[in-house]
């Protein structure tokens, strides 16, 4: 079935990432990237009273789970 110039052909979001454990892999992922990155950020900028492993950690899961939960609404 052919679709004309006019109509815009829209599919179903695929879920790419449909299991627990590659959910909780990437969000571990994402928080060690989060410890590294943005922890190297904090001491840098010498902000070491906030514990800068700890919060950068907890930044890095949450942008984990933005990105797992953002990505399939994106593609």
């Amino acid at each position: 079935m052919r679709k004309s110039a006019g109509q815009s052909r829209r599919e179903a979001s695929v879920v790419l990432i449909n299991n627990q454990f590659e959910i909780g892999y990437l969000v571990v992922i994402f928080a060690l990237l989060g410890v590294i990155l943005i922890g190297a950020l904090l001491t840098a900028l010498h902000l070491d009273r906030w514990h800068p492993k700890l919060i950068s950690a907890a930044i890095g899961a949450l942008l984990g789970i933005a990105l797992i939960e953002a990505v399939p609404m994106l593609t």
